[in-house]
């Protein structure tokens, strides 16, 4: 049997005993008949444990993979959940079977615990980042918001709201937030990290820049009764300190050791240490790689700390995991959002640009349809989408697609280029501005966004003529 540290649970996610194991051993052969043939032997189901970000639904889709949820045993925060208290965007823990093309798998058990949830006590726009409860939570293009904030940006975030978050450490102890959700109610404030300047006579420890206080703490699962500086542990409190501190009234052990005995392993998330690139950790996981290991969009040098990937393979009798495959993840660049000119089970077109969709595409329906189980297969031509997307040699991809209803404009943002007053392109997109166009809000110009705008990012809104967005408002983002 191989074990693995629950260390998963540094990306917001927590295997209890209640997970069990991955289960699931070799099906029997099929019945021989007298003459001595018979059906073929039945296929082997393949154990799994996978972590990822939820992208779609219908059952569950994870890492690009389906997973049956019928009979699973679904965890949210510790407690019995269904699949209608999961979100796109959230980092869950998958245990199950795959089928033999890895397309598709059964769920036995499918845990979500958020990375922290707390009071917000600083914003900070330019930086993309917020503060929760002491910890650094960082935004990007791939982060999901729930419907409950308006917008659907850290713009429609105030400090005091009290958020959960989901998402991946970073090797400095940052968040890299994969989904933020709006509490109105919270029992608790919580978060879940490594335990660092352990003050045993104050009763204090920190967990990324945060203090907490266990002196009237229960403490449960440590060998030596206390924590310890290095161990990855969940604060539970219902108060904050006069100097910031979680008045912790639970703290619970998270690292210890966890049977699990499975055929493949799957982990997305960031490189939190990285040595080598044959000794490295992802998510607080170790990993190693060998002559046989492949990679996806990238080579062994582009291997990194804090880069995003999904390592796939198994473990060894030391716990580490031995990478068969190595895919790199890039983070949505721009965004298109338009009418949908023409769609096929492979990619939409928006103004003329095709935006192709793959494994790893989020779906998220927030039109009046409000399909759980939205993919492209339900998306038509005159929906309106946006899109966020990378580019890649081969073209766009999209790493989100949403749906939405009344479009106010159409807009886009990426870096500007083939400046030729009046003119521009965004992602091979032309623009046209007017004498009616309004540049930063009505504080610039025509002239002053030609002349320093080349290669840098910008927001066009407007509305599409023949192919061509007429620029009704500009922003340059510098």
């Amino acid at each position: 049997m191989k074990t693995i540290k629950s260390v998963l649970t540094l990306s917001a996610v927590g295997l209890t005993a209640a997970c069990g194991g991955g289960g699931g051993g070799a099906n029997p052969l099929a019945s021989i008949d007298a003459g001595g043939t018979g059906d073929p032997p039945a296929p082997t189901p393949v154990t799994v444990t996978t972590q990822g970000t939820i992208t779609g639904f219908g059952s569950i889709i994870v890492n690009g993979v389906r997973y049956e949820t019928s009979s699973a045993n679904i965890r949210v925060d510790d407690q019995p959940g269904s699949e209608s208290d999961l979100a796109v965007g959230q980092v869950v823990v998958i245990q199950g079977t795959l089928s033999d093309d890895r397309q598709s798998g059964v769920a036995e058990n499918v845990i979500y615990d958020d990375l922290v949830e707390g009071p917000v006590s600083a914003i900070d726009l330019s930086a993309n980042s917020m503060t929760v409860l002491g910890q650094t939570v960082i935004i990007d293009n791939d982060t999901v918001f729930d419907d409950d904030f308006s917008p659907q940006s850290l713009e429609g975030i105030a400090v005091n709201d009290v958020v959960e978050v989901s998402g991946y450490r970073r090797g400095d102890g940052a968040i890299l937030a994969t989904y933020v959700d709006e509490e109105d109610s919270p029992d608790d404030f919580e978060t879940t990290g490594i335990v660092e300047n352990v003050d045993t006579a104050a009763m204090t420890f920190e967990i990324g820049g945060l203090v907490v206080d266990y002196s009237s703490a229960s403490l449960d699962g440590f060998p030596s009764g206390m924590p310890e500086n290095g161990q990855l542990v969940e604060a539970e409190g219902d108060s904050i300190g006069a100097s910031g501190e979680l008045i912790a009234t639970e703290v619970e052990l998270e690292d210890d050791l966890l049977d699990i005995d499975v055929d493949e392993i799957e982990i997305e998330g960031l490189i939190t240490r990285f040595e080598s690139t044959t000794d490295f950790d992802v998510n607080g996981i170790p990993v190693t790689t060998n002559a046989s290991t492949e990679y996806e969009d990238g080579s062994s040098a582009d291997l990194a700390l804090n880069r995003k990937v999904e390592v796939e393979g198994q473990f060894n009798a030391g716990g580490t995991i031995v990478a068969e495959e190595i895919e790199f993840e890039d983070e949505a660049e721009a965004s298109i959002a338009s009418l949908v000119e023409a769609v096929s089970d492979t990619q939409i077109t928006l103004i003329g640009v095709a935006v192709r969709v793959d494994d790893d595409t989020e779906y998220e329906d927030e039109s009046s349809l409000d399909l759980a189980t939205f993919s492209i297969a339900d998306i038509a031509v005159g929906d309106y989408i946006e899109a966020r997307v990378y580019e890649t040699e081969d073209g766009l991809v999209a790493a989100r697609l949403e749906r939405d209803d009344d479009p106010e404009t159409t807009y886009l943002t990426g870096i500007a280029m083939d400046l030729d007053q009046p003119t521009f392109s965004v992602l091979g997109i032309s623009v046209e501005t007017t004498a009616e166009t309004e540049f930063d809000d009505g504080s610039g110009s025509a002239a002053e966004f030609f002349s320093e705008a080349e290669g840098e990012e910008v927001e066009v809104g407007g509305t599409v003529v023949e192919g061509v967005l007429i620029a009704e408002e500009v922003d340059l983002d510098n």
